[in-house]
Order: C-alpha cells, then sequence, then structure tokens
C-alpha cells in the first residue's frame, strides 16, 4: 500500500464532498442541534401547571388555600371564573390543565372544628400534569389539615379527638384512569401520519430525476402546477388510507375511542396531511438524491417529536425552546387529536390549532409549488 495512492484517493473523497455541500452541512448541523434540543427538550419535570380557582365562599381562608397552591411553584393562579361552566369551558379548552373548587361555608366549617370539602379536577388527558397536579394538591391540604390542628390545639390547651380538615375530593376529566396509552395514541397516530406522508412525497422529485424521467416530463405539454398537483393527489389517497388503519389500530386495538366527532378529525387530519406532503415536496425540490432527502426528513422528524408535546411536557421547557415548538406544525395537530379523542370538544374549541395549521400549509405549499415550478419550468 503506497501513501501517494492512498492520499489521491483522500483528496478525491474530499472533493467529492465539497461538490456535496447540503450533506455536509446536515452532517455537521445535526449532532449541534439534537444536542441543544435534547438538553433543553427532554425533560419530565412538570411545573407551572395552569390552574383556575371557583371561590364561591370568599373568605380569607379560602384565599389562603387557593395561594397556598400557587405558591407550591406547581400549579399558577391564571383565571378566577365565577361558575362551574367556565370552568368546563377552560378545561375543553385546554386553557388550564386543573380546576378548585371551593364551596360556601368553607371557613365556617373549619372555625367549627369540622372537616371542609373542597373539590379538586384536572384535565387526565395528560398524565402526567394530571398526576402532579394531584400530589401538589393533596400536600398542601395535607400541611394545611395539620396547620389547622395545630391551632386547635393551642387554642383548646389540649389536644382535640378530630381537629379541623381539608377533605380534598380529586376527580380527573377526559381520562379518569390516569392512564397514559390514552395520551399516547393519538400523539403516535399524528407522529406516523407526519412521518409517513413526508417520506412519501420527499423521495417523489428525486426518484423521477435519478430515473431520469423528470426530463421526459419536462419536454410534454404538461405544466409544473399540473404536475405538482397530479403527485400529490395519490399520495393524499395512501395517506388516508393510513390514517384509516392508524385510527382503528388505536380504537379496536388499543380501546381509545373517538370522544368527538369523526368527520370533523377526519377533516382537520386531511389539513394536516396537505402541509406533510406539501413539506415532502419542498424537500424533494431541494434535494438531490434520496439520501439528501432521508436527512432533510430527519432533520425535520426529529425536532417535531421533542418539541411539539409529544412526549415531553412543553410548559417545562424554556420560553425560546417553547416558542421553537410553536412553529411545528405537529404541535397544533396533536392538540386536535387529544381534543377530539379524549375531550369530544368540537372545532369551537380548535380554532386557536386551526388557523396556524392551515397558514402552515398554505405556507408551504406555495412554497413547494414556486420551487417546483422553478425546478421544471
Amino acid at each position: 500500500m503506497r501513501g501517494i495512492r492512498m492520499l489521491a484517493i483522500i483528496r478525491k473523497e474530499f472533493i467529492q464532498i465539497r461538490r456535496d455541500p447540503p450533506s455536509l452541512v446536515i452532517s455537521l448541523a445535526m449532532p449541534v442541534i439534537m444536542l441543544l434540543l435534547f438538553g433543553y427538550a427532554v425533560t419530565t419535570d412538570v411545573n407551572h401547571i395552569p390552574m383556575a380557582v371557583l371561590d364561591q365562599d370568599h373568605s380569607q381562608q379560602s384565599e389562603m388555600l387557593a395561594e397556598n397552591l400557587a405558591g407550591t411553584g406547581y400549579l399558577d393562579l391564571v383565571y378566577r371564573v365565577q361558575s362551574t361552566h367556565e370552568i368546563r369551558a377552560l378545561l375543553d379548552g385546554g386553557q388550564v390543565r386543573a380546576a378548585l373548587i371551593i364551596p360556601p361555608g368553607y371557613a365556617r366549617r373549619l372555625h367549627r372544628g369540622e372537616t371542609a370539602s373542597v373539590q379538586f379536577l384536572v384535565d387526565g388527558s395528560d398524565p402526567l400534569f394530571a398526576r402532579t397536579a394531584i400530589s401538589t394538591a393533596e400536600m398542601v391540604a395535607r400541611v394545611k389539615s395539620q396547620q389547622l390542628s395545630l391551632e386547635a390545639m393551642t387554642a383548646q390547651g389540649q389536644t382535640p379527638p378530630a381537629g379541623p380538615g381539608i377533605d380534598l375530593r380529586t376527580r380527573a376529566w377526559y381520562n379518569p384512569g390516569l392512564e397514559s396509552l390514552k395520551f399516547n395514541i393519538p400523539g403516535l397516530i399524528g407522529l406516523v401520519m407526519q412521518n409517513v406522508t413526508i417520506m412519501l412525497t420527499a423521495f417523489a422529485l428525486v426518484r423521477e430525476r435519478e430515473r431520469g424521467t423528470l426530463e421526459q416530463l419536462m419536454v410534454t405539454p404538461v405544466r409544473g402546477a399540473e404536475l405538482m398537483t397530479g403527485k400529490l393527489i395519490p399520495y393524499i389517497l395512501i395517506s388516508f388510507v393510513d390514517v384509516a388503519l392508524a385510527l382503528g389500530i388505536g380504537t379496536l386495538w388499543f380501546k381509545v375511542p373517538v370522544a368527538g366527532s369523526v368527520p370533523l378529525l377526519l377533516g382537520l387530519t386531511l389539513l394536516f396531511l396537505v402541509f406533510a406532503l406539501g413539506l415532502g415536496m419542498f424537500f424533494s425540490t431541494i434535494a438531490r438524491t434520496q439520501l439528501q432527502a432521508m436527512q432533510m426528513t430527519m432533520l425535520f422528524i426529529l425536532p417535531s417529536v421533542l418539541l411539539s408535546g409529544f412526549v415531553f411536557p412543553r410548559a417545562s421547557m424554556p420560553l425560546p425552546i417553547q416558542y421553537l415548538g410553536d412553529m411545528i406544525p405537529l404541535t397544533y395537530f396533536l392538540e386536535i387529536l387529544r381534543g377530539i379523542m379524549l375531550k369530544g370538544v368540537g372545532i369551537n374549541y380548535l380554532w386557536g390549532d386551526v388557523w396556524p395549521l392551515a397558514g402552515f400549509g398554505a405556507g408551504i405549499i406555495a412554497l413547494a409549488a414556486w420551487r417546483f415550478k422553478k425546478r421544471v419550468e
């Protein structure tokens, strides 16, 4: 083995790498991006859970209980409401994850040395949030009860047989058993739909170019928009078959029912599929090889898994990372899936997720059409 020949091969490989700058940029940028994202996004710590309070007692003791819950750092008092109807609307819409209801006569019962009952509702669609909220509320109620008993002992000069206390009655909505499976399956359906549809179209133009058939299409009277539409429609049909399979497995095999409207779910799923297919087509207009198309697809898929709320709670991420998650359409689609499948909410509660999803879809389709037209014509 001669060193001069090996050096020639090394020089040739560096020339080849230099001629393929997209692959080089992706290979260098991916570990940096992934390490930063994993470092900030991969966390199971849950804090700052938004909470609503319905105080029907309006006493100093009831106000103190609400502030004690908010003072733990795990719960944030963001809404004070006047009715249980408002609480249901906030939980359905996802503005809060927990709600404290203090009935009338709360302070009077405590002054009499009786046990006062309060109700604590949690959004059980995300078991991690629900368990943290329940354990925090139970801890505060237990500490508060011990404090009240100590105050009663001091006032009476003796140990009472049963001091006053707080009877915290918790209830989880949407997922009473706090089953992780019911949270994970809708997320998996959204993630699988994204990955499959992006990869379906990411290789479309690249495959045509590598086989030499793209040049044949370019000399035909077919226009770029017509060619792009003709390529997308079959993949939309295939994607809907995948949706039917995923929903069937999720509902029949894993026993996660669709609590809301199936037609609404399918209609909003089409909105997401249009984005995913458009993104795959956009990748195919940039990539020169199928390897580059795969690298671009993975570079998008990995952050979407971490930042969309698929596994890790977004509320625990730093604000800049949350803003990055807001730029990922899967974030909104997961809220739609879990809202319809677990909560059974209608379109009136989903507009905040529908409009961004529609905007992303329209934007990426327009960008892909422009790139496609430039490439073909």
